[in-house]
């Protein structure tokens, strides 16, 4: 999968998403709690995507965009604990 990973927020909700011709694709939803805080609380990835990384791929980009903005993540999203339950490498961003 090319297509990038894409954001949008919208007063304190927000989404990392990949689309392809204008159709979403996956998707991982948050909700902000202040300025520095974001809570992760759920990650949608269809099963004909399932094993090629793409929700992976989302929680990525919002530990990236954690890290340049110095914001702090919760991961409710059972899928975005499991990344972070296996990589410690991406713990700095936890909350």
């Amino acid at each position: 999968m090319e297509n990038p990973t894409q954001h949008y927020e919208t007063g304190s909700k927000g989404a990392f998403f990949i689309e392809n011709d204008g159709r979403r694709l996956a998707e991982m939803t948050y909700s902000r709690a202040g300025d520095k805080l974001i809570i992760i609380d759920h990650t949608k990835v269809p099963a004909a995507l399932r094993g090629r990384k793409v929700g992976e791929r989302l929680v990525r980009q919002a530990i990236e965009d954690a890290r340049r903005d110095g914001v702090a993540i919760i991961p409710l999203c059972p899928f975005a604990k499991a990344q972070f339950d296996k990589d410690p490498s991406i713990r700095d961003v936890l909350a």
